[in-house]
This record gives C-alpha cells, sequence and structure tokens, in this order.
C-alpha cells in the first residue's frame, strides 16, 4: 500500500524517487503527501485515508488519457473536470464542475456534439476533443455558464421564500456546537434541518433530499483559528459558496480573537450538495471560543440570503 501511495504521488508530481525508500512511509512521503493534499483542497494531516487516496487517483487522469462516457459507477477524475470545465466556458451546461460524469455532463457532451456537427453519442473521443480545443481558442476565460447558472438559481430561490431552507450538519465531537447553531437559526427561519452523522454522504443526500438552499457544516479542532471551506476545483469556485464563506469569515474576525479565513477546498461533503455549501472548522479546545461565533454565523446566513435577492 505504502508503495502505491509513493507511486502515485510520483505520477502527480509530488514525490521524487531518489528519496525515498520504496515501501517505506518516510518524513519526505509524508511531507509530500501533506503537499498534495494541500493542492488539492484536502486536510493536510499527512494520512493517506480514503479521501485522498481517491483524490490521488483521479488527479493522475488527465484529460486524452482515456475515452469519457456514461459507466456505472460514474468515471470520476482531473480529465472529467477538464472536459466539464470546457463545455461550460463554450456555454454547455454540464451541472456542477465536480469531475463526476454524470448523465447531466453527457447530455452536454452530447449537445456540443451536435452542435458541432458530430456524431452524437455522449463519448469523448479523439475527435471530440480537437473540436474542443479548436472552439477553446474562439471563446473567452470567464466564469462559465455553470456558474452563471448557479449564481441566477441562488437569486430566484431567494426571491420566491421569504424564508431559506437550511440544513446544519454536524462532524465529529462538534453536537453542541451544532446542536446551539439550530436552536438560533430555527428563532429565525421555519425549515431547519440538522444531520449528525459521521458519513458526509448521508449529509450530502439528506439535504439534496431537502431541497435546501444552503449546507452548513460543523466541526472544531485545536487549531488557534477558524476555517470556512467552500467548494473550488481549478477553475470554478462555488458561486454561492464563496461569498457566504468570505461573509462568514469576515463576521467571525469582527468578534475579535480567533483569527478566520475563507478557504476553496475538495471536501467530499462540498463536491457532493447540489446547493451553496461551507463547513466551518471551529479552532481552539476551549468550549466558550468554540461557541462564540454561532451569532456571527448566523448573521452571515441572513446577510448572505438577502444579498442574493438583490
Amino acid at each position: 500500500m505504502v508503495y502505491d501511495i509513493q507511486r502515485r504521488l510520483g505520477v502527480v508530481g509530488f514525490l521524487v524517487a531518489s528519496s525515498i525508500e520504496p515501501g517505506y512511509f518516510c518524513e519526505f512521503t509524508q511531507q509530500a503527501l501533506r503537499d498534495f493534499q494541500t493542492h488539492r483542497g484536502l486536510p493536510a494531516d499527512g494520512i493517506c485515508d480514503r479521501n485522498t487516496w481517491d483524490s490521488l487517483i483521479e488527479s493522475s487522469w488527465y484529460l486524452g488519457a482515456r475515452l469519457l462516457y456514461l459507466t456505472s459507477p460514474y468515471q470520476r477524475g482531473d480529465d472529467v473536470i477538464a472536459l466539464q470545465t470546457k463545455l461550460a466556458t463554450l456555454g454547455f451546461d454540464c451541472g456542477r464542475i465536480d469531475g463526476v460524469l454524470g448523465p447531466h455532463s453527457i447530455r452536454s457532451l452530447s449537445d456540443f456534439q451536435h452542435n458541432y456537427g458530430l456524431i452524437a453519442d455522449g463519448i469523448c473521443g479523439t475527435e471530440t476533443l480537437r473540436a474542443l480545443d479548436r472552439m477553446s481558442t474562439q471563446t473567452g476565460t470567464g466564469p462559465g455558464i455553470v456558474s452563471v447558472r448557479e449564481r441566477e438559481k441562488l437569486h430566484q430561490s431567494a426571491i420566491a421564500s421569504h424564508s431559506p431552507k437550511i440544513v446544519v450538519g454536524c462532524f465529529g465531537d462538534a453536537q453542541q456546537i451544532s446542536r446551539k447553531l439550530t436552536r438560533q437559526l430555527r428563532e429565525r427561519y421555519e425549515d431547519v434541518m440538522t444531520v449528525e452523522e459521521s458519513d458526509s454522504t448521508l449529509h450530502a443526500h439528506a439535504a439534496n433530499n431537502f431541497q435546501a438552499d444552503v449546507y452548513v457544516g460543523i466541526t472544531s479542532s485545536c487549531e488557534q483559528f477558524h476555517e470556512i471551506a467552500f467548494y473550488e476545483t481549478e477553475g470554478f469556485s462555488s458561486p454561492g459558496g464563496r461569498p457566504l464563506a468570505q461573509t462568514m469569515a469576515d463576521e467571525i474576525s469582527n468578534l475579535g480573537g480567533l483569527q478566520c479565513f475563507a478557504k476553496g477546498m475538495r471536501l467530499p461533503i462540498l463536491r457532493a450538495t447540489r446547493m451553496p455549501a461551507v463547513v466551518c472548522t471551529l479552532g481552539s479546545s476551549s468550549a466558550t471560543h468554540l461557541s462564540a461565533p454561532i451569532p456571527a454565523i448566523c448573521a452571515s446566513i441572513e446577510s448572505w440570503f438577502q444579498q442574493n435577492i438583490n
């Protein structure tokens, strides 16, 4: 297993084989793993858990290395992100740019093929890639239709509803904080749901089924700072999640005490939710410090929701 980790790190350019002993998890391997995690927007703990291993595999795929088409389970990888980004920039809505080649992405690929005069088979091979490259030279570098549509969806949802539907997720031992946040949010809004599960997939499933307007995950750490994560990959940043995270970071920082930062990441929960989502990692082992940002989080959600109406 260690050899496989080292080989994958080498493939994606984060480990020089001559500096390590194959099959031995040395300090160089651990540091390379941390560097990779930081680059990929994952917690840089130097531990190769399932999320890190999956990311190592996905990062080794480049566009053109394989045929891309609808499979079960869906194909995943950086090549899919590159394809989705090209389609979105050209005006073909492939849904969220998440590196998962699902039916939505295949429909947009087929639409592109049809418009370009290719066989609309939903298979991205050499001919389709050449067409994408030709068309990409004739377009700009804007956020693409995916970001535009998501921003418009937020605006319409905010106008249609006087109160956002909110899901509060709890990770680790942050139940006390998440429950306090839920109580305060329920004093302001009608539809507030809480999820207390260790599996982030269950959080995403619950939030998507609830058709939430926003997801707020709560976890804690012993770091001497707070961090608000939003979904971001190369070429895509969540139009709703990013401003919400930045608003929260600013509001919490204004309280004084620990600093708070907004950070683009690829956490599984941020990737799988179909609405703007943030994960708040509240620092300090002090329960008082952990609870202090809750009013600021509530105020941030209200301010963010009002901004989407305007």
